[in-house]
């Protein structure tokens, strides 16, 4: 896997615009971004539906193919980048295969690459016992909960080893308690690995608890209205941190900015 020099940006985003061909005609969902991620950072996009969040972290991952501007991950295309194996990708449902236990789903990308069972066997207990799933892995993952299914899911994505790691509203489908859980287990992840995450959200408190920076964006088509850069300990954040002024200005201005940058206009 190509290294990312600590100087360099993992993603360096200028004037991109994508815009769909549809039976009715052209959709513009993303309009001029400029944007630039660091090693490092965890980064969340946060908008209204529809803001073109999960269109462009599906550009970074090289899902969608932009009409215009540019765009490098890594230093390189977004192509040569999936290509690469440069980033893990978690989609907003687990996605695991129900007749493979949950050590063989997080085996699988590891069996498309070539790795022997030596391999994927250590990578496997390391990246379980990151997520807090060591003893699961003869489960299927019917026996699970839903929230251990997407640890699972976090796992699976981990055990390439990327650089950078892409989060689709991995949590959005769980309960308040849980989710609540799995953002402390993501965060105590993220400074073990010192990953850099990019993570989309329609949460302000899930983007905020998280974030080093919040990206927010407005529609019609999907613009960056506002970069909140956090000033909150990147060290352990545990979660009644989110009633201190400090986060409660943070979630504040991310609250202002959705509200200026949407539009209400049919």
């Amino acid at each position: 896997m190509l290294g990312v020099p600590a100087s360099m940006n993992v993603i360096d985003i200028e004037a991109l615009s994508l815009t769909f061909e549809t039976g009715d005609g052209p959709v513009q969902a993303l309009s001029n971004i400029d944007l630039t991620i660091a090693k490092g950072d965890f980064v969340s996009f946060i908008g209204p539906s529809g803001c073109g969040k999960t269109t462009l972290l599906r550009v970074i991952a090289d899902l969608e193919r932009p009409t215009g501007g540019a765009i490098s991950v890594n230093g390189t295309t977004p192509e040569l980048a999936r290509l690469d194996r440069a980033y893990g990708y978690v989609f907003q449902a687990p996605a695991l295969y129900p007749w493979r236990t949950i050590a063989r789903n997080v085996a699988l990308p590891l069996e498309i690459m070539g790795l022997t069972r030596a391999q994927q066997q250590e990578r496997i207990e390391r990246n379980l016992a990151l997520v807090n799933l060591t003893g699961f892995e003869k489960k299927y993952p019917w026996q699970l909960s839903g929230g251990m299914q997407q640890r699972a899911s976090i796992a699976r994505a981990l055990a390439v080893e990327p650089d950078l790691l892409l989060m689709d509203e991995p949590f959005g489908a769980l309960d308040e308690i849980v989710r609540d859980h799995l953002n402390e287990q993501l965060l105590q992840l993220w400074a073990k690995t010192r990953k850099t995450v990019v993570f989309v959200t329609h949460s302000i408190p899930e983007a905020v608890y998280l974030s080093t920076r919040i990206v927010v964006m407005s529609p019609r088509p999907g613009r960056i209205h506002d970069i909140v850069e956090s000033d909150l300990p990147r060290g352990p954040r545990p979660l009644d941190i989110r009633e201190t002024p400090e986060f409660l200005k943070l979630a504040q201005r991310v609250r202002d900015g959705l509200r200026a940058g949407h539009s209400y206009d049919d």
